[in-house]
Order: C-alpha cells, then structure tokens, then sequence
C-alpha cells in the first residue's frame, strides 16, 4: 500500500461477520483519534464485507460516536440489515480492548451501492468562491499548541481560505465558517471511503467563533454523492445553530470540476 490514508484504513477478516484493523496515531486529534478516519476505517471494513454483492461504495452513513477512539487495534464487528439488487444495508460497530474490557467506540448504520459513471446533476449547491491556492493558508503555520494536539494536520496538504483563518493569530472571524482546498500530502487521489474522512477533516468550525479546542463528535450523517475527479478539491463546513453547550457543523465537499461530490451534518461538542 504505497498511500498513508490506506495503510491508516486497513482491515483483515478476522472471523464471521468480523474485521481488524489498528488505529494509527497519526490520525489524532485532541482527545482521540479523528472521527472522520474512524468512520473511513469502518467504511473500509464494510467494503470488505459487501465486496461480493458489487456494491463497493457508502452512500449513506451514520455513525454514533460512544467513546474516544485510541490509538491501536480495533475489531469491526458487521451485521447485514437488508440486501439489495442496487442497493444494501448494513450495521457495524468498532471496538477495541480497554483495561482488560471491551469497549464501543462507534456504531454505524450505512447504506452501500455503486456510485457507477457520474449522471447528470439537475441541482446542486454552487462551490464557495476561493482565493487561487498558493493565495490560501498552510494548515501547517497553525499555532503550535493546535499542530501538536492535531498530528493529522501533516497528513493533508490543506490550504484555508484566509478569510476564514485569523483565529490561527487570535482574530476569529467570528462567521462560523471554516474552508478551503484539500488533497492529501502524499497526493492520494481522492474515492468514496477518502471522502468520509474529508467531511470531517478541516479544523471545527468552532474555531472561527473564538472556541478553539478539541470538539467530540456525538452524531455524524454523511452522503457520498459521487466518485471525485482528480486534483484539488473545495470543502466547506458551517455552523447555524450553537447552543446548550453542542453545535451543528454542516460539511459540502465539491472535486476539481465543482461537481457536489459528498454532504454531511455533525452534532459535536463545544470545546471546554
């Protein structure tokens, strides 16, 4: 496996209905490992599972985070809730070993089928306007206290759209809007299970209303809507609604054409 990302989502058969895979660290943000790349793992895991029926990629996935996910080996267990022609479901749910117990880390509820050649979009939310690339922000000059809490940061070649980046020198725009160009470092192109990680990939909105810090996922719903086109893609995530201590943070991610490529709403928590 020549890309990161790859080896990062990995997993092996290990038994009836079951997968291992290992939790890489360079993957962590805050408190746990980034639930976006924990969704990708299980995303993989179902792949695996469904290869046989032809249906290779996530249409739909909804994901209950439970506890922080660690570092280290995890085991996806699989349960196939309804099979289809075109269309199949199915429940997952990762766990890994903790004190000598095992423990629920997410539990997931997807819908896979084949995304095939791209159609025709009769509707689509336009891509946000950005800054040319070389015009946008390295995530990599973030402060060094977020650098160090978020190794997954060098792990993407991120460019912020500065309009939507002061919070990195103390001056938050206060919008509630965090976007700008992704691609991996290693230049991996981008597929349906890349994209799962991409909804979740780009600093919380939360920084950019002066909130820094780790914000743990409760909920996260994400739609691929298609293959991705090679090159750089535009991600955008935005919040309207914080309150009682959670916010919303809704995620759109266009491919280098601006064709809608993947959707997503999360519930989190606001940073202590």
């Amino acid at each position: 496996m020549e890309h990161e990302f790859d080896r990062g989502v990995h997993v092996e058969p290990s038994g009836p209905r079951e997968l291992a895979g290992h939790l890489d660290g360079g993957w962590v943000v805050g408190g746990g490992v980034n639930g976006g790349y924990v969704l990708a793992v299980v995303g993989n895991a179902l792949r695996v599972e469904l290869a046989e029926l032809e249906q290779p990629d996530p249409l739909s996935v909804s994901a209950y985070f439970l506890t922080p996910s660690r570092p280290g080996p995890a085991r996806i267990s699989t349960r196939r809730v309804r099979v289809g022609g075109r269309r199949t479901t199915a429940a997952a749910s990762l766990v890994q070993d903790e004190d000598g117990r095992e423990v629920e880390r997410v539990s997931v509820l997807a819908t896979y089928g084949d995304l095939g050649e791209p159609g025709e979009v009769e509707r689509q939310l336009p891509p946000p306007e950005l800054p040319p690339v070389e015009e946008c922000v390295e995530t990599l000059f973030a402060p060094e206290e977020v650098r160090v809490s978020a190794p997954l940061l060098e792990r993407f070649g991120t460019r912020l759209d500065p309009r939507y980046a002061g919070w990195a020198v103390g001056r938050p725009s206060g919008s509630g809007v965090v976007q700008g160009w992704f691609r991996f470092a290693d230049d991996r192109p981008l597929d349906p299970i890349a994209l799962l990680l991409v909804l979740d990939a780009l600093p919380p909105v939360t920084f950019d209303l002066g909130r820094p810090g780790w914000a743990p996922t409760i909920e996260l719903t994400a739609h691929v809507r298609a293959h991705p086109a090679p090159g750089w893609a535009i991600v955008r995530h935005e919040t309207r609604n914080v309150s009682g201590g959670q916010f919303e943070e809704d995620c759109a991610v266009w491919d280098s054409t601006g064709r809608l490529v993947a959707q997503s709403r999360q519930l989190a928590l606001l940073p202590r």
